[in-house]
């Protein structure tokens, strides 16, 4: 028995392509300095996202922004939601954060509390100069004072409601469903 029920799509992979075009250029247009920028993906979705940011501004401007992937499962602020064993992943970031201009990014945005872990972890590598928050979906439902300086899409859910990314590279597939649980 599933545990959600589609109840519609959101977005298709053609309208996630041209979301990320558009973050392209807001991010190139925000940003000061492009030799001070890196994007760091939160593990698993957020990856994906930060390594296609990556490549959309390199075919923009002809220079590489470095993509590092940040493991929060040792960071939660409850660590008996993530099970009595939680998987850790390795985070690879491969350049100093100290003094970078960080976008940090994630699929959804909800609570807040994700982001919250992963400032822990990426505070844990250092001190850049700033940290901005991109998010494919934000959701609502706020529960710590976090916002997104960047949003694909703002989707209003219920609490019954999810947001399920699916990525190529993960997935197998490329669309953002609207679901409800079971």
């Amino acid at each position: 028995m599933a545990l959600t029920q589609v109840k519609s799509q959101l977005m298709s992979a053609s309208e996630i392509d041209r979301t990320l075009v558009r973050l392209a250029h807001e991010i190139l247009e925000q940003t000061k300095d492009l030799d001070q920028l890196a994007f760091i993906g939160i593990r698993r979705r957020g990856v994906p996202l930060a390594q296609r940011l990556s490549a959309k501004i390199e075919t923009l401007e002809n220079r590489k922004v470095p993509v590092g992937i940040l493991d929060i499962n040792l960071y939660w602020d409850d660590l008996s939601t993530v099970g009595s064993k939680p998987q850790v992943n390795a985070t690879e970031i491969n350049f100093s954060v100290q003094g970078k201009d960080i976008i940090l990014m994630d699929d959804v945005l909800y609570t807040g509390r994700t982001i919250r872990a992963a400032l822990d972890a990426l505070f844990d590598h250092g001190r850049p100069s700033r940290v901005q928050l991109l998010v494919l979906i934000d959701r609502g439902h706020r529960e710590l004072p976090i916002e997104a300086r960047y949003i694909g899409r703002t989707v209003q859910t219920s609490d019954v409601e999810i947001i399920e990314v699916k990525f190529q590279e993960i997935d197998e597939m490329e669309k953002v469903l609207l679901c409800e649980r079971a």
